[in-house]
């Protein structure tokens, strides 16, 4: 198999770049995976080599090649500087803000930010000396109003954690760009296949590879992606002084996830939006939250900048009580009860989110419902919600 040069690997399409990316048969006793290699201590050949620790990997925090070979890999589809891997996608959230803030900062943090970052905003950041402040996510350019003389980062999410808001990405960043102020981005939704982050200006793109780059539910992990040399080199930093090491089974799993990535994602999305269209239909359904869905909130940002979508959304029902909703969940087949999404499997989450937003007010006159559509057929999933509703009707 011939070796190819980084001109012609960078000329290849995303497929076949996740396909080659961070693999050498020829490191690899000619197996076409890298091996998983388990190690903490790394041997010098002597002591001249040890003091200047003149070796590629000088011990198992700093890194192993199957590390290397899924931050290759991760990197080939960010198109940034560099990645650094995590234990969890909560990790890789953290280690951004980590990264970008110190005491006495403040941050501007999207109101419809993925709950536990928020939890961490508002604990840790706080006992730091990290001001925190959340906005409307609707808020586009206007988002300059809320900087202050200590602002040093802007944190997004698109869309939105469980209500699916768009945010104006290029807006934000055109505001942020003017103050030098950094914008971070969890793009867990629509990974880097869907939405480039970087090109759009996000400065530190978060993906929880648990979800879409792993993808069969077995694996905890998380990316962070630096959009300079200079932004890498502080994210390198802060990844090595934290030792936020993987461990090599959980990085040869995402790896191995993520060559068949584009291929699922590409099964998924237009299941996702078929779902979301017969689910729109139904009587027992206020509204549909999915970005990709024409008529739904967002949908003409996402039309505008982003080139696909997952399969994860949410849907509004009109008004019910919650032993309802509870009879029609418990009595699913095919759908899982669960909190992660972005395996093979569907699953859904019931949910309201009114406890914790402070910068917003949702307008839900129903109970909602998170759903992610697998790999399933999808007659047999609408018939299982089918059955569903039957139990919602009969329970109300």
């Amino acid at each position: 198999m011939k070796k190819l040069t980084s001109p012609e690997f960078a000329r290849l399409g995303e497929q076949t770049r996740l396909v080659l990316a961070g693999r050498d048969p020829s490191d690899s006793y000619g197996f076409v995976n890298p091996p998983i290699v388990r190690g903490s201590t790394v041997v010098y050949p002597n002591t001249e080599d040890f003091l200047v620790r003149k070796a590629r990997y000088t011990y198992g925090t700093a890194g192993n090649p199957t590390l290397d070979a899924l931050m290759a890999a991760a990197n080939t589809i960010e198109g940034g500087a560099g990645v650094v891997v995590t234990p969890s996608g909560l990790m890789a959230c953290t280690l951004a803000f980590l990264t970008m803030l110190s005491a006495g900062d403040h941050v501007l943090v999207t109101d419809s930010v993925y709950r536990p970052t928020r939890i961490f905003c508002d604990t840790f950041l706080k006992r730091m000396g990290v001001e925190t402040t959340y906005y409307d996510p609707s808020i586009g350019s206007d988002i300059a109003k809320l900087f202050k003389p200590n602002t040093r980062a802007v944190w997004t999410e698109a869309p939105g954690s469980q209500t699916f808001e768009m945010q104006d990405i290029p807006a934000i960043v055109a505001a942020a760009q003017e103050r030098d102020i950094l914008v971070a981005m969890d793009n867990t939704w629509a990974t880097p296949l869907f939405f480039d982050a970087h090109k759009f200006g996000v400065d530190y793109s978060v993906q929880a590879g648990t979800k879409y780059y792993a993808a069969h539910s077995d694996v905890l992990i998380g990316t962070v992606s630096a959009r300079t040399p200079e932004l890498f080199k502080k994210l390198h930093a802060a990844w090595s002084q934290l030792g936020l090491i993987v461990a090599p089974e959980d990085a040869f799993l995402t790896l191995r996830g993520m060559r068949t990535m584009s291929v699922r994602l590409k099964e998924q999305m237009p299941a996702g939006i078929a779902m979301a269209a017969w689910l729109r239909d139904r009587p027992e359904v206020a509204r549909v939250l999915h970005p990709a869905l024409p008529g739904a909130p967002g949908h003409e940002i996402w039309k505008r900048d982003f080139t696909g979508a997952s399969s994860l959304f949410t849907i509004e029902l009109k008004p019910v009580s919650m032993k309802a909703v509870g009879a029609m969940l418990d009595g699913l087949t095919l759908f899982g009860i669960g909190a992660s999404w972005g395996g093979y499997e569907s699953l859904v989450l019931p949910f309201d989110c009114r406890d914790y937003r402070t910068a917003t007010t949702p307008d839900f006159k129903g109970p909602t419902v998170r759903i992610h559509i697998g790999l399933e057929n999808i007659e047999d999933l609408k018939a299982d919600l089918d059955a569903g509703f039957a139990r919602l009707r009969a329970a109300s």
